[in-house]
């Protein structure tokens, strides 16, 4: 069940398949509503349509965060130059 959902969330459709209980009747399905070859690797379903497929929302979202996050590290670390924090209130002197 874990590795399935993982498969729908990363849109490896061929995992889906094969990880269903009948892999033939689910690529049926599918095929039925995305017949093109190119709809093969699409990152999303006939369900949602690519507009407004929630996966593919929340991947776009995580990216974005992700991509923010590492700028607010680079800006930290470019503003400081400091690579390691101090630990438990040392000042890094060892005098």
């Amino acid at each position: 069940d874990d590795a399935l959902s993982r498969a729908r969330f990363e849109f490896r459709w061929e995992d889906q398949f094969n990880l269903s209980l009948d892999p033939e009747t689910a690529r049926a399905f599918h095929d039925e509503t995305l017949p093109k070859e190119a709809h093969k690797v699409a990152h999303f379903c006939s369900m949602c349509g690519p507009k407004f497929c929630s996966m593919r929302i929340s991947h776009d979202i995580r990216a974005e965060a992700q991509k923010e996050g590492l700028a607010a590290m680079a800006a930290k670390y470019r503003d400081g130059g400091d690579l390691y924090m101090p630990v438990n209130g040392t000042t890094g002197s060892t005098t």
